[in-house]
């Protein structure tokens, strides 16, 4: 399985996934430590991609995603967008309506 087939396989397979810099327990960058802080905030079941561990998604997912930064967060196999995007939605009350969607979806 190549690359993008790796990464379709993921995004087919998982409501939601966050590509990061890191772990959950242990983000490496502040962007995506503060996604994670969302995400557990709304209770979200997601699968989590350290995108260090994996040289060859790390680059293949930027062009994939047409997003060159870190984290993504996609539901339901859709690029919602970074960190910013993710705590603004948040804030505006969208995000967990679209989580929980995700979720019952699966």
């Amino acid at each position: 399985m190549n690359v993008i087939e790796r990464i379709k396989d993921q995004l087919e397979n998982n409501p939601v996934v966050l590509y990061m810099k890191g772990t959950p327990d242990f983000p490496q960058c502040g962007f995506s430590a503060q996604t994670v802080q969302v995400l557990e905030l709304c209770k979200a079941n997601y699968l989590h991609v350290n995108i260090f561990e994996d040289p060859e998604l790390r680059e293949a997912l930027k062009d994939y995603s047409n997003w060159p930064t870190y984290p993504q967060l996609y539901v339901n196999g859709e690029l919602v967008g970074g960190c910013d995007i993710v705590v603004d939605l948040f804030n505006k009350g969208e995000l967990m309506p679209m989580l929980s969607a995700a979720a019952l979806a699966k």
